[in-house]
């Protein structure tokens, strides 16, 4: 009785299936390694509840009033003091997901074109087709001068086709999905794109403090200031129940987002900025993340030993110097979707390869998560799996 009612947007809006076994599943009672969830064990508590009693004396009501839409200053300036940026090109957002979306609506019209990798993040895309672009997905390529044509190539069919490129979006630092990392040379490849070409690049990096293994390398938005914006996010290095994210970027384009922000939330929350920036300038958020880092290490070591060990032949992973995933490859005709179900029934959860490529290709593929569950619930987890995808590829 509705339907006429809706607005033609609907059409574009899709379902995330990790959200949708979420609602179905209690996450502790099967091995999940379906979503992105932090492990509970980095949450610190007991700072937490100190630095909140800190903020409510420091603050008093103001920490419950309404406050500055681009956020309250103490956080952007300790967010600029920490990546070494003017305040003036911080703005706080209610998590990166707001960020990501916030970018689209204000850059985006229905038909112009999105560049991203293929696979993407599955909330990015869901933002996208709701604003009703042309989401173009590029492969990976090792060979960096390949990787440059296949974005040359991209960019050419737009412009013949008559539609505008707008934005590469890229998780450059463990890529949710893949768990894989842009190279310096790739990062700088693709940000002479975007200046020879004329469109922006929005860098989300919700994981990039996460690293385990390997050297840290510039930030894209480093390269290029004034082309790049760069999303952050607390919810991986702090925790997520406090949404909150961050985006840097030339103060012309923090205007609009500004404005933007102004009729979706007003304000992010108040009183979880004053208690992120206490925990930041204290020195309590490094201090946990250390921690977080030898944990989510330990986690993915051992996962990849137990792929090594019991995963059926023709299967393949990647190697992750950081993040919370890894990407596994099955043999070509294997339907990760189709196979979803038997999964769950069994009592193990990944999600499905395909929900990530733009194009809905990758049905061989599945998205693992390391940092939710313990290391006894990953171990029996990575047995039973290996067990029904030896079954379900007809492999002793």
């Amino acid at each position: 009785m509705y339907k006429e009612l809706f607005s033609d947007d609907v059409g574009s809006f899709f379902r995330s299936p990790v959200r949708e076994i979420f609602k179905k599943v209690d996450l502790n009672s099967i091995y999940s390694f379906a979503g992105g969830y932090p492990s509970a064990e980095t949450f610190p508590l007991e700072s937490i509840r100190q630095t909140m009693s800190e903020v409510i004396d420091k603050y008093g009501g103001k920490a419950f009033q309404y406050g500055a839409t681009q956020g309250v200053m103490e956080l952007r300036e300790a967010v600029a003091e920490r990546y070494s940026v003017p305040v003036d090109r911080v703005q706080i957002t209610s998590s990166s997901q707001q960020g990501i979306d916030v970018c689209a609506r204000v850059l985006v019209n229905p038909g112009d074109v999105i560049l991203t990798s293929s696979p993407s993040y599955l909330g990015a895309l869901q933002s996208f087709c709701s604003y009703r672009a042309e989401i173009v997905g590029v492969p990976h390529c090792d060979d960096i001068e390949k990787y440059k044509d296949a974005y040359v190539a991209a960019i050419a069919k737009a412009e013949t086709s008559g539609s505008k490129v707008k934005f590469l979006y890229m998780i450059p630092d463990f890529q949710n999905p893949s768990g894989e990392s842009l190279t310096l040379e790739e990062r700088k490849m693709l940000v002479g794109l975007a200046e020879e070409y004329g469109f922006l690049i929005v860098e989300d990096s919700p994981y990039r403090e996460l690293r385990y293994e390997g050297e840290h390398i510039p930030t894209m938005y480093s390269l290029a200031p004034d082309r790049v914006i760069h999303l952050g996010s607390f919810s991986k290095i702090f925790a997520p129940g406090f949404r909150l994210g961050w985006a840097i970027a030339h103060p012309d384009i923090l205007d609009k987002i500004y404005v933007c922000k102004q009729s979706l939330d007003l304000c992010p929350p108040i009183f979880d900025q004053y208690v992120a920036a206490e925990f930041l300038k204290s020195g309590r958020l490094d201090e946990n993340l250390a921690k977080s880092v030898t944990l989510y290490k330990g986690k993915r070591d051992l996962l990849l030993s137990l792929l090594e060990e019991y995963m059926p032949q023709g299967v393949s992973w990647t190697h992750p110097q950081g993040g919370l995933f890894l990407f596994l490859t099955m043999p070509e005709g294997f339907d990760a979707v189709a196979f979803y179900d038997k999964a769950l029934s069994a009592g193990v959860a990944y999600v499905a390869g395909e929900f990530f490529h733009p194009d809905r290709s990758g049905k061989n593929t599945m998205r693992l998560n390391f940092s939710f569950m313990s290391p006894e619930k990953i171990i029996a987890g990575i047995k039973l799996l290996a067990e029904l995808l030896a079954d379900g590829l007809g492999l002793e």
